[in-house]
């Protein structure tokens, strides 16, 4: 079992429970934090002593206050500690559910579990800690679709920010100025009409609304 855990969520309550299952689970060695920043700080500093954590259990959303922060979210932490430390084990813990957002970190950024907080959140992340210290993934009920190559959720990052963006009211015009304005490629208004065909093909979406429908079910955007 991991022998070095540290904990961050800027709700003391949050944190507390996560404690008490890693206490469950006999890990003593652990450590609380409130900011992301300061989980950064305390993950580096016990690496350079050689009393590196094992794993980290963090949030996604933290509450901005009186405190600058140069990681103001969990998803920024995570990144960072994924080039900085890869031996690092991380799970999130989180409300969060979007699907799209859910594979990024499992894909791209080495998240090895995924438990959405909720009235079985405190046994699923014990089971979450079993299952990564066994080297497998974890995924809570609602978001274990993240895994699944079905052509429904064969999506980029373009693809979200375009159909957020329709979400939000935008016409396609106003989709292309903004993507040149921002330089996002492609931009073009034939190409970006070219997308949403294809993703209302895709999704056997109607039309833009059914479309933006369906993806905010699936929990893509």
């Amino acid at each position: 079992m991991f022998k070095k855990v540290i904990v961050s969520d800027d709700l003391v309550s949050i944190n507390l429970g996560m404690l008490t299952v890693l206490d469950t689970l006999k890990i003593k060695d652990h450590a609380q934090v409130q900011y992301c920043d300061d989980a950064y700080l305390r993950i580096k500093r016990a690496a350079q002593d050689k009393e590196p954590f094992d794993l980290l259990i963090t949030d996604l959303s933290f509450k901005k206050d009186h405190r600058d922060q140069k990681f103001p979210s969990g998803e920024a932490l995570i990144e960072v500690l994924n080039r900085e430390f890869p031996d690092l084990k991380i799970i999130v813990y989180s409300i969060e559910d979007r699907i799209q957002r859910v594979r990024r970190l499992i894909n791209e950024h080495g998240v090895k579990g995924y438990v959405c907080k909720g009235r079985r959140g405190l046994i699923e992340l014990s089971e979450a800690i079993n299952k990564v210290f066994g080297n497998e993934v974890y995924l809570s009920e609602q978001v274990n679709q993240a895994l699944n190559s079905t052509s429904n959720l064969e999506i980029d990052d373009y693809d979200v920010l375009l159909l957020k963006h329709l979400s939000n009211g935008l016409s396609q015009e106003q989709i292309s100025k903004l993507f040149k304005d921002e330089h996002i490629s492609p931009n073009s208004l034939s190409t970006i009409e070219k997308r949403l065909n294809k993703l209302r093909i895709q999704f056997k979406a109607n039309n833009a609304i059914h479309l933006v429908a369906i993806v905010k079910d699936l929990g893509l955007i």
